[in-house]
């Protein structure tokens, strides 16, 4: 598969396209149902060039990424990949959520990732959310010196805003910062793309396919499990749903126009938004993770392009409590 590389004061050389693991485990119907199966998408996703591989101590909690490393120990393949892991979510009893990117927390979460991962370095360890609590300086001056000691070799945030990136990157340079970007969510492209191309920061969009939605497969909530985290997301609910499946349908119309699937339209739109840009669909089905990296050969056309940039915006924020992001 082809390559690029994130970040150029610490680069990191991943695959066009990665895979995120969080529903193996977490958050989707299916999720936590069969470790066998999930490792199985794992490595039949190295056997096809996949290098990138996130995952993060809050998912499950903590259960994918023994995952991982299980997987990768067991197989003996852990150097071919790029591990990317991230911190400063606590997920509490009640089920609520607290944040915490403290120098303590952050050594202890590493050393707790490092345990589960089965490895002795981590190799982009993101900061999953904003501490309002505690000064971004404070968080990356710990990071840095988890990148002297080589406990990581880079680092990155998560849904940052670019004045905390700017911050950060001031302390320690970025490698890369990972936020959602999809045909649904445009977002990153007013301010945020423009000030990782100038700070040479890779890009690492999750939810490419809009939570599963771009490709086509979600016309109904029927098909979620109750306790499927997209059943409370308001993009998926009553109406905005209906609504949103206009954005689907122009993406299906391009894709029967390209010989292609929805989803491969979907990322290679995305491929074409710059070349340091790695996304990370997620999948526990290998079939969808080849479908997937067929993306990374698939040149849409300047119309083609054309079209899928004029898609509506979509009905609904991205999440019911947008407080925690973009901070």
């Amino acid at each position: 598969m082809k390559t690029t590389t994130l970040g150029t004061s610490t680069p990191i050389e991943v695959s066009r396209i990665g895979l995120g693991l969080m529903g193996i485990s977490d958050f989707y119907t299916g999720a936590g149902q069969d470790d066998a199966d999930g490792a199985r998408t794992i490595l039949g996703a190295l056997d096809r060039g996949v290098t990138l591989l996130d995952t993060a101590e809050m998912y499950g909690p903590y259960t994918n990424e023994d995952l991982l490393g299980r997987t990768l120990a067991e197989a003996g393949r852990r150097d071919e990949v790029v591990i990317a892991t991230k911190f400063g979510i606590v997920r509490r009893a009640d089920g609520g959520r607290g944040f915490d990117g403290s120098p303590e927390n952050v050594r202890r979460s590493v050393d707790g990732s490092l345990r589960r991962l089965r490895t002795d370095r981590i190799d982009l360890y993101y900061q999953h959310r904003m501490d309002p609590a505690t000064p971004i300086e404070e968080t990356v001056g710990a990071l840095a010196e988890l990148v002297t000691e080589g406990k990581i070799r880079g680092y990155g945030l998560s849904e940052a805003s670019v004045a905390t990136i700017r911050r950060a990157h001031a302390v320690h340079p970025v490698t890369a910062v990972q936020t959602e970007y999809s045909l649904w969510t445009r977002d990153p492209e007013a301010e945020l793309l423009p000030t990782l191309d100038e700070l040479g920061i890779g890009f690492v969009p999750y939810s490419p396919l809009g939570r599963g939605f771009l490709t086509g497969t979600i016309r109904s909530l029927d098909v979620l499990d109750d306790d499927d985290f997209r059943k409370s997301n308001p993009r998926f609910a009553e109406g905005a749903l209906q609504a949103n499946l206009a954005i689907v349908d122009q993406v299906e119309l391009i894709a029967r126009d390209a010989g292609a699937t929805p989803a491969q339209v979907a990322l290679a739109w995305l491929l074409a938004q710059g070349e340091h840009i790695a996304p990370i669909p997620g999948t526990r089905k290998l079939s969808r993770v080849e479908e997937n990296i067929g993306a990374v050969d698939l040149a849409l056309t300047a119309d083609q392009l054309a079209a899928l940039a004029a898609v509506a915006a979509p009905e609904g924020e991205r999440y019911a409590d947008m407080s925690s992001v973009n901070r």
